[in-house]
């Protein structure tokens, strides 16, 4: 061992081998003593061990598929298996790995785990696209006044349309069914060479979502309160609304020329909300008027006017426009169409409007009075007429000039829409809704819901789903915007449920497919009637409830055992005793047999009852067993409708 330490030192590594064949291998063989001469088989696969390699990590994204998985470690797929095998886990080459499983494979080749980081509900914008839709920045703004968006809140028939009509010098409030507002309606108001925009929202309770959506596009809030009437529960949600949205609010106290009016009433109740009069020493304005005899009007204008000037309401109106959906609907002709009040920028025709995730260009614009205008500025509603859908109450519509950018954008948003109801609960369906019935859970009353508008619809949704339904579940299969069509009809039909219409009409078709396939349509154009019909149905799928009613109480004194059968001679104690009713034995308290009263004899003769005092033969189906001192109750069942 000394002497071939002696020949390695004496041996430059450096120095060339000048034999060959036998000298090469005797060198090489003196360099690494440790490894045995080549054979001439050399494996097909070299070892990683001998020599260094650099650190390998594997990016651990979720489960794989085998192929795919063998494909990024950069083996074939039978390697790949032949390692799972020694691993005790068994997969073909389309079986998906889970985590557990690729990090062992990965432990036993040398990989380093690395865990990509992902968000559980990845934004559908990406964050580089996002500002590419906003207004551009300051070189290409052009910062002017704006007119001021006013919304007028408060209780039902407190005269907020009318005091609207009133200013418009319109005739609003007569095309309400029942004079009540139904949805939002945007308007426009010239004063002193000046505009104002107003909303006029529902009062009814079941819209305080689209009276909530009018607090946030709206800057001064008008609280409408009749003289007469004072502050209702509506009223303190209306205001609770503005403040939750932070605008100022004026009061207009109406039906001031009323002879029950008490205006001073008011103004008290008004701050047991936190709404003190100026006459008060607050800083409330209240201004009384009255719709009917259009009185105070121009001061309710001139006051509001005033408001704007000191809360300066500016806004550019250069680029993109940025606006607000007040409400959305199907109109024949012109498809669907979205009502929306401009925030900043310059609305055009031509422009490609993005809308949650619905997108069009735009095709038209019409003004409140019905025109068709080029272009709209920051503070003035408008109707939009291109978009491929309708869009939700209160969503945001932005523009820009790119169309692919915005068809992807839209793509996008219906994509992550999509995960996120799969995500969500499984909801009603038709299988579910069958297996239900057949198996009697609970009575389903299923409903096909069709309105006039999406705000409309949203808010009868809403409306019907606060009715009880510990008894009676109520379904809405589907709820659209439009007319009854037949496609409604045979949902319904397959459903088992009933069409409801609110605000909206039948096409021809439907009409004919209804009674083809009996289908019930209820049309509506007031919203309590639509509830009250609705809470009807409910009841009446409940089975009515069975009531016990003990008709008579009658002791048996004798027994008396014929051929054929035994009759039981009885006294009776107290009611009556009536042929054909239900009878109960009692044997010392306890129930021994509930039957029919076959055959009830005074003496000879066959009566029908036998009432208290008297005695009395009778004799029960099926039942022979009678003792002396049993007692016979006799009983009716009564239906009784159950209620909600």
């Amino acid at each position: 061992m000394g002497t071939l330490g002696e020949s390695v030192k004496t041996q430059p590594l450096s120095s060339p081998v000048t034999g060959k064949g036998k000298k090469e291998n005797a060198s090489v063989s003196a360099a690494r003593p440790e490894e045995k001469p080549s054979s001439g088989n050399e494996p097909l696969f070299p070892q990683p061990q001998r020599e260094a390699s650099p650190a390998k990590t594997f990016v651990l994204k979720g489960p794989l598929p085998v192929k795919e998985f063998a494909a990024q470690l950069g083996l074939k797929p039978f390697q790949l298996i032949h390692h799972l095998m020694e691993l005790n886990i068994f997969a073909t080459l389309t079986q998906v790995l889970d985590e557990e499983a690729i990090r062992k494979v990965c432990a036993k080749l040398g990989y380093t785990i690395v865990t990509e980081k992902r968000e559980r509900h990845p934004s559908p914008i990406p964050k580089e696209t996002k500002p590419t839709i906003q207004p551009p920045a300051a070189p290409s703004q052009d910062v002017r006044p704006r007119p001021p968006v006013v919304t007028f809140m408060g209780h039902v028939d407190h005269g907020k349309t009318s005091l609207l009509d009133a200013i418009r010098s319109s005739r609003v409030a007569q095309g309400e069914v029942g004079g009540i507002t139904q949805h939002i309606g945007a308007y426009t108001v010239q004063r002193q060479g000046r505009t104002i925009t107003f909303i006029d929202t529902p009062g009814h309770e079941a819209f305080t979502a689209m009276r909530a959506r009018g607090a946030q596009v709206t800057d001064i809030v008008v609280l409408v309160v009749a003289a007469d009437d004072g502050v209702m529960p509506q009223t303190v949600e209306a205001i609770h609304h503005a403040k939750a949205a932070k605008v100022p609010i004026l009061v207009a106290i109406n039906k001031i020329d009323l002879p029950t009016a008490n205006p001073l009433r008011v103004k008290t109740q008004l701050q047991e909300y936190g709404l003190v009069p100026e006459e008060f020493g607050g800083d409330t304005i209240v201004c009384e008027v009255s719709a009917l005899k259009k009185k105070g009007i121009e001061d309710l204008l001139d006051l509001i006017l005033l408001q704007a000037e000191v809360m300066e309401l500016r806004a550019n109106v250069k680029g993109p426009a940025k606006a607000r959906v007040i409400e959305s609907q199907m109109e024949t002709g012109r498809g669907p169409t979205a009502t929306v009040i401009v925030q900043s920028g310059c609305l055009r025709v031509g422009d490609v409007a993005l809308c949650g995730h619905h997108w069009g260009r735009v095709r038209a614009l019409i003004d409140d009075m019905g025109r068709q205008v080029k272009e709209v500025y920051p503070g003035y509603p408008v109707r939009i007429v291109g978009l491929d859908g309708l869009p939700q109450p209160g969503e945001e519509l932005l523009t820009d000039k790119d169309e692919r950018k915005i068809r992807e954008m839209a793509e996008a948003r219906l994509e992550e829409l999509k995960r996120t109801k799969a995500e969500s609960p499984p909801k009603i369906t038709l299988e579910n809704l069958f297996a239900a019935i057949a198996e009697d859970q609970k009575k389903t009353l299923s409903l096909v819901l069709k309105a006039d508008t999406q705000g409309s619809l949203e808010a009868l949704s809403e409306q019907l789903r606060k009715l009880p339904q510990d008894k009676v579940q109520l379904e809405i299969v589907h709820a659209g915007v439009g007319p009854v069509s037949e496609s409604d009809i045979l949902l319904a039909k397959a459903s088992q449920g009933i069409v409801i219409g609110f605000h909206t009409r039948t096409d021809g078709a439907a009409v004919a497919a209804a009674k083809r396939e009996g289908v019930q349509i209820k049309l509506f154009g007031i919203i309590y009637e639509l509830v009250d019909q609705v809470r009807e149905a409910m009841q009446g799928l409940l089975e009515p409830e069975l009531r016990e009613t003990i008709l008579g109480v009658a002791v048996v004194k004798k027994v008396f055992a014929l051929s054929k059968y035994t009759v039981a001679g009885c006294f009776v104690e107290s009611g009556r005793l009536v042929h054909n009713a239900r009878a109960r034995v009692l044997r010392k308290r306890q129930p021994v047999y509930d039957g029919t009263i076959l055959t009830l004899k005074r003496f000879q003769d066959e009566v029908a009852e036998v009432r208290a005092g008297m005695e009395c033969g009778l004799r029960l189906s099926d039942f022979n067993q009678f003792e002396e001192g049993d007692r016979i109750e006799c009983y009716q069942l009564e239906k009784v409708p159950q209620s909600l």
